[in-house]
């Protein structure tokens, strides 16, 4: 008989478990600051929502996002602004306790997770943060400030998910901005009718144009001296369906905001143009000018030069009869751009 035996088969699977684990950290962290990453949001909010649930206690949500972070990658590079976001990073870990969380949404905008605090303690924080980032920071031979806006929601009061506290922690964030940036605003109800109604606002635009409920007005320009009308301007002018007139300052921003500007924007040149070419065919109106508002948006387009040029050709009118408005802030920003497409637009009489 053979004597009992056993026979023993191993395998070194420590670097399996390190590259495991480096995977599980990838896909859970932000590479470039180190904080939980918008994967990992869900679950943490659940472990604190559960923590300040266990004890009674409320929890903060706070959506952050700094103000005019673009400029800063514009201007000195993104590998700037990564140095930035990194010791923007540190200041918020400065301005949190243990059982507080930060994580990196992407770009510039973060979510900070604040177990057991009320709304007063939410401020206190947004406070802090605000005060830590005043200070300049230095990013090798460059000094740069930046702000931050804040926009509060609280658990359970606001909402029982972070879906729906990441919305209206957005939207309380997005009015700092509209109230003059590098602030903190706490979620209402106002905020919540306001988010709703723009959002309707924003669908009934959409379908506007292809409702025909868009049109342009002529306002007569007079010249004082001899009350003889020389032009006009056009001005877009919206029905609702229910035949109410919308006003210009509600849905002009919305369009702005949303890109419905540069389709909006186009078929009013059409439109005017097309109405110039009816006026520029009788002796009694070949004299008028018209004028069409452009906005920064659509002036900025690459393309714009190119648009106007076709638009020119389609409608056939002479173009010394069109006027383009602009607004100071539709030429600032590129001033060689926008000195090449003043020339252009000039060219084209």
């Amino acid at each position: 008989d053979q004597a009992p035996g056993v026979i023993m088969l191993s395998r070194d699977v420590t670097e399996r478990v390190a590259a495991q684990q480096r995977i599980q950290q990838l896909a859970e962290n932000d590479q470039l600051t180190g904080l939980p990453n918008r994967s990992s949001l869900r679950p943490l909010f659940q472990q604190a929502a559960a923590l300040s649930a266990r004890h009674s206690q409320p929890l903060a949500v706070l959506f952050m996002d700094l103000d005019h972070f673009k400029n800063i990658n514009d201007s000195l590079g993104h590998d700037f602004g990564d140095r930035l976001l990194i010791q923007v990073v540190q200041r918020i870990r400065e301005c949190l306790r243990e059982s507080d969380t930060a994580c990196r949404m992407g770009g510039d905008e973060f979510v900070l997770l604040l177990p057991e605090t009320d709304a007063a303690g939410a401020m206190r924080a947004a406070t802090r943060i605000h005060a830590q980032m005043q200070a300049v920071f230095k990013l090798g031979e460059h000094q740069v400030g930046i702000g931050t806006s804040v926009g509060i929601a609280m658990y359970p009061a606001d909402g029982q998910d972070i879906t729906t506290l990441l919305r209206k922690s957005d939207a309380a964030m997005y009015r700092a901005k509209e109230e003059g940036r590098n602030g903190y605003r706490v979620f209402t109800d106002e905020m919540q009718a306001r988010t709703d109604r723009a959002l309707a606002l924003f669908t009934a635009l959409a379908f506007a144009m292809e409702r025909e409920q868009i049109a342009l007005h002529y306002q007569p320009v007079v010249r004082v001296a001899d009350q003889t009308v020389v032009g006009a301007e056009a001005l877009i002018r919206w029905m609702g369906a229910d035949g109410k007139a919308i006003s210009p300052a509600d849905f002009i921003p919305l369009a702005e905001e949303t890109g419905l500007i540069l389709p909006m924007g186009q078929w009013v040149l059409d439109t005017a143009c097309q109405q110039l070419a009816q006026w520029q065919l009788s002796p009694a109106t070949r004299h008028l000018t018209l004028a069409v508002n452009v906005s920064a948006r659509q002036f900025h387009q690459a393309d714009f030069v190119a648009l106007v040029h076709e638009t020119l050709k389609r409608t056939g009118i002479d173009s010394g009869g069109l006027k383009l408005e602009l607004t100071e802030s539709a030429i600032l920003g590129d001033i060689e751009t926008t000195i090449t497409k003043m020339h252009q637009l000039r060219d084209l009489g």
